[in-house]
This record gives structure tokens, C-alpha cells and sequence, in this order.
């Protein structure tokens, strides 16, 4: 019997709340929407749910600037709302984790209201991030492109990372400790299941604010403004909060490293429990970098996580189709990296709407979009929205039953996607949704009884091929069919599956013979 924390080894499914499900009828998911759909997650096979952020925000970058961190935003809902949902998806046998944002707040946010009406020096002013200068402090420039530093009419500068409604919180004041660890109790009080930390490499930058090099712009782990050894401090701290709780609450960190060993340091045994591998996420359809991410991972991270997409990047569908000539590769290599990622030991999280192999929308309207990454290339808007736009779930139009109301949804839904539905996948066995239910019922049959490591098998060119226990796990990257490893039986397969040949952009797993 598997006696690890359920989150060693959990499927989670990530919830971009305001595009799940709108049970008010408004246009926008909502909390009460998401319980509707409690049944449909619990069928899926998934462990837990993780809800971004849902609390009052002016939503400049989409509720990731909050302004007040124990409520919820009337747009989502009530607190009231929240504990029914927290009930009903413990009923349904399903973990709850939600997102906390402790980087920075919204400017709305009465600490920052407070900062704005107090002079230079104060101690509300000292809860953020400000400096004197007749020019910005340093060269540093926003996530979302453009300067790091507003100035305000008192000539003082504070910094945002990300947005100029985002200022940086000073983690350096005690105060910023302990406010956020209030937050953390607040939620577990009401019975949250963890946490997931966006940003969770930010919160301390190097003191003296030195300029950024050219070459170490970005997310780097030893840059002045990412990944300061001050923020473990932070995670210890949190982790004595969580580990003070009785059932096992988990905390996961959004954390961009430049290696695995980097990515290591936040999950040593008294900080956070796991962070997003981001290398397997970025990496191309290709056999040989999927191998050296999963050695350097598996190597060096004791609670590995493995995601394909999430609402910040494009849909893995898109990605993994572009340059091929086939309209059908990006769905067929989306299909096998699943199941190439669900043999691997570790956690893997799932992004709404994967499920039923959703494509990136590319041509939502300019009017329509609300991402603050708003950059021209090529002539082309670039952004975010095209993998938040809202869930197909039922009939032939738009809004697909994502809405109980006839206001249509915050993002439009494009046509085709009346053939991606929730319903008509779920009466169709060959379907992607059909697919991942079987994929995952098999892994929750399966995991118990398979060791936490994976031996590789000499394998064609452009193929992974490795043992787990009695499984066998067999990926072809390549353009042709390779010979299937001698095996006792087929238990799935990503698509046709051959007597003794693999098909290219296929995955398939085997029982040992």
C-alpha cells in the first residue's frame, strides 16, 4: 500500500477561474460554477484542484494583483461560496489548493492607499519597495516589458516587476512576514489543502539594487532580482505554518531556475514541498531533450513535478504542432506527452482544457483581450488570453454551456470548437477526454505499486524507452515506426496501437514480459 503524502504523487488540475464555469450567468467563471463541475473533475480521475486567484482585485493582471488577500471578489462570489466549495470537493474526494501572490499587491491593496498617503521615510511606505533619485534606481525592466520603477509626484520611486498596479512588497520589514503568514492560517482555517506561490523566486531582491548585466536578464537564479538566499528563510517559516496544520497540506512553487540543482534548493525537507518543473513545460517535441530533462530532474528533485501547460504560456497542442506539416501532430504529440509524463515518478499537473485537446486561440479580436502582455511582433498582438479563453462544455455555439446567461463569455469562444465539447467527447471512446480518463484511472491502478525510480532501455534514434516497475513507458519523437520492446501486454496507447511497431508521435504503455 502507498503510504507517500497524497501530493508526492497527485494529478492537479489547475482552474483559470474566470474561464471554468459561470453559474451566474454574467460572462465570467465563478466559484459556484466551478462546484457544478466538482462531478465532471472527480470523473476525470484528477486528485486536487488548484484555483487561481480568486480574492478582490481590480483584476489589471487577471486577479494576480490583489488587493485584499482574505476575501473573494464579488465577481467570483462570497467567502460563503468558498467554504461550500471547499465541502463539496472534499466530498468528491478531491484536494483543494489555491494560489497565494506574496511578490506584490494590487496598488488598491489599503497597505499600498496607505504608503500613497504618507511621506518618504514612513513606516507604510517601508512595506514596499521605494527609493529617492532623480532617475530610476537601476536598469531593472517589468516582466510585462518597460521600466521596473513608477515615479510618484513626491518624486519617490517604487518598484513592480510586473505591472505598474503590482508594486513589490519589501520582504526585508518583519511586517510582510508576518502579514502573510496570517494569510496562509486564514486559508487553511478554512480547510484549503495548500498553496501554490506564484513568483515564488521573487520576494527578496539584493539589497543594494545593483543593475542587471545584459546577459542575465530574466529569470536567472543569480541574478540581484530573482532567487536571493533570503527567500528560503521565507519558505521555512512557511513550511513550520503548513506542518503545524494535522492532515498534510502541501505548498508548490511557481519557480523559473536555471537548472535542476537550483530548483532543488526550494524543496529541501523544510521548505516547500514541490516546484513547477518549467524545463519539461519549455521543452520541444524531442526525444533527446525530454531525456536529459527527466535524468537532470529525477536526479537532483526528490518530489518531481511534471506540467505541459498552464494559463501563462501557449497551449502544448499549439506548440508541438507548429513547423509540422501534419494539421494532426500537435494533438497526437499533446496525446503521448501525456502519457510520457504520467509514467514518470512525481506529480503532474494538468491545465483546464487540455483534457479535451483545446488548441491556443490565435485570433481573438485586439478589443477583446485583457492580458497587461500586450507586444507586436511581426504584426501579430501577442498575449496570454489565447489559453484563458473559456471552457466548451455542451451544445453546438458559443457559449458552449460555459454560461448559465445569455451574456456572451469575457472572451470569445471561436466555432470550431463545437467539436471539442465536453459532452460530445465524453459519448465518443475515442475521444481526447476518453483518453485521459482512461490514462489516469490506469495511473491511479498503477501507482501504488511502482517504484519512485525509472531505468532507461536502449531504444531507436528520436525515442524514450524505459521501465517503471513492470511498466514500460515507450515514446516515438521520430517520422517513422520503431519496434515495440518485448512485452506481455498493450495497456494504452496515445494512438493506433501496433502489434510489435510504435507509430511516430505516439506513446505506449506495456506491461513487461
Amino acid at each position: 500500500m502507498n503510504n507517500s503524502p497524497w501530493w508526492r504523487d497527485a494529478v492537479v488540475y489547475e482552474i483559470y477561474v474566470r474561464s471554468f464555469a459561470d453559474a451566474s450567468g454574467d460572462g465570467v467563471g465563478d466559484l459556484q460554477g466551478i462546484r457544478s463541475r466538482l462531478p465532471y473533475l472527480a470523473e476525470l480521475g484528477v486528485d486536487a484542484i488548484w484555483l487561481t486567484p480568486f480574492q478582490p482585485s481590480p483584476m489589471a493582471d487577471g486577479g494576480y494583483d490583489v488587493a485584499d488577500y482574505r476575501g473573494v471578489d464579488p465577481l467570483f462570489g462570497t467567502l460563503a461560496d468558498f467554504d461550500e466549495l471547499v465541502a463539496d470537493a472534499h466530498a468528491h474526494g478531491l484536494r483543494l489548493i489555491v494560489d497565494v501572490v506574496p511578490n506584490h499587491s494590487s496598488s488598491a491593496h489599503p497597505w499600498f492607499q496607505a504608503a500613497l498617503a504618507s511621506p518618504p521615510g514612513s513606516p507604510e511606505r517601508d512595506r514596499y519597495v521605494f527609493r529617492d533619485g532623480d532617475a530610476p534606481p537601476n536598469n531593472w525592466t517589468s516582466v510585462f516589458s518597460g521600466p521596473a520603477w513608477s515615479r510618484l509626484p513626491d518624486g519617490q520611486w517604487y518598484l513592480h516587476l510586473f505591472a505598474p498596479e503590482q508594486p513589490d512588497f519589501n520582504w526585508r520589514n518583519p511586517a510582510v512576514h508576518e502579514e502573510f503568514q496570517d494569510v496562509l492560517r486564514f486559508w487553511l482555517d478554512r480547510g484549503v489543502d495548500g498553496f501554490r506561490i506564484d513568483v515564488a523566486m521573487g520576494l527578496y531582491k539584493d539589497a543594494d539594487l545593483p543593475d542587471v548585466p545584459p546577459a542575465e536578464e530574466g529569470f536567472q537564479s543569480r541574478s540581484p532580482i530573482w532567487s536571493q538566499p533570503e527567500v528560503h528563510e521565507v519558505y521555512r517559516e512557511w513550511r513550520k505554518v503548513l506542518d503545524s496544520y494535522a492532515s498534510d497540506r502541501a505548498a508548490v512553487g511557481e519557480v523559473w531556475t536555471d537548472s535542476a540543482e537550483d530548483l532543488a534548493l526550494y524543496v529541501r525537507p523544510d521548505e516547500l514541498h514541490q516546484s513547477f518543473n518549467f524545463a519539461w513545460l519549455e521543452a520541444p517535441w524531442s526525444a533527446t531533450a525530454f531525456r536529459k530533462i527527466i535524468d537532470d530532474t529525477l536526479a537532483a528533485v526528490t518530489a518531481p513535478t511534471w506540467v505541459l501547460s498552464n494559463h501563462d504560456v501557449v497551449r502544448h497542442i499549439t506548440r508541438y504542432g507548429e513547423g509540422s506539416l501534419d494539421p494532426g501532430a500537435g494533438l497526437a504529440r499533446g496525446r503521448a506527452a501525456l502519457l510520457a509524463m504520467l509514467a514518470l515518478p512525481g506529480s503532474a499537473y494538468l491545465y483546464q482544457g487540455e483534457e479535451l485537446g483545446l488548441p491556443e486561440v490565435k485570433d481573438l479580436p485586439p478589443e477583446s483581450r485583457q492580458d497587461p502582455i500586450f507586444e507586436r511582433s511581426k504584426g501579430e498582438l501577442l498575449g496570454r488570453d489565447g489559453c484563458r479563453v473559456p471552457m466548451p462544455w455542451s451544445g453546438p455555439a458559443q457559449p458552449y454551456g460555459f454560461s448559465s446567461g445569455d451574456t456572451p463569455p469575457w472572451l470569445p469562444q471561436p466555432a470550431s470548437w463545437a467539436a471539442l465539447t465536453a459532452e460530445r467527447q465524453a459519448a465518443d471512446p475515442a475521444s481526447t477526454l476518453s483518453f485521459y480518463r482512461r490514462a489516469l484511472d490506469l495511473r491511479r491502478s498503477l501507482r501504488a505499486t511502482l517504484p519512485g525510480a525509472i531505468a532507461w532501455l536502449d531504444s531507436p534514434e528520436d525515442t524514450l524507452m524505459f521501465t517503471r516497475g513492470e511498466l514500460i513507458c515507450a515514446t516515438n519523437c521520430g517520422e517513422g515506426p520503431v519496434p515495440l520492446p518485448p512485452h506481455r501486454e498493450v495497456l494504452l496507447s496515445s494512438g493506433d496501437p501496433g502489434d510489435t511497431s510504435l507509430a511516430p508521435d505516439t506513446t505506449v504503455w506495456l506491461r513487461s514480459a
